[in-house]
């Protein structure tokens, strides 16, 4: 995969993030400041360490699921591997700054 291919795969896998809406908060996981990192090698594997914005989050099944299946989507892409990590623990300062305005943190 040249540089010129992974980059737009890698624009669409933001795109394709900022579909993936937690059921109980109207900001996707992207803008939510969820993703901590988003790594995809040269034979199409992506790997995605996200959080959650509790450890216990009721929706953490269907998020990572949703995820899943979307990012699954995009051509180049040949495996989805998304890890839930706590370390460091998500606050409200990961968001971005329209997602803080949308939930009125501004």
């Amino acid at each position: 995969m040249s540089p010129e291919e992974k980059l737009k795969i890698e624009e669409k896998i933001v795109m394709m993030l900022k579909t993936v809406f937690d059921p109980e908060i109207p900001v996707d996981i992207y803008n939510l400041g969820l993703i901590y990192a988003i790594d995809l090698d040269d034979d199409g594997n992506l790997r995605i360490d996200m959080t959650l914005t509790a450890p216990n989050c009721p929706a953490a099944d269907f998020l990572v699921d949703d995820a899943r299946i979307k990012l699954e989507s995009i051509d180049g892409i040949k495996s989805v591997d998304i890890r839930i990590v706590f370390e460091p623990e998500w606050t409200k300062d990961m968001m971005t700054e329209e997602a803080r305005l949308d939930l009125g943190f501004l």
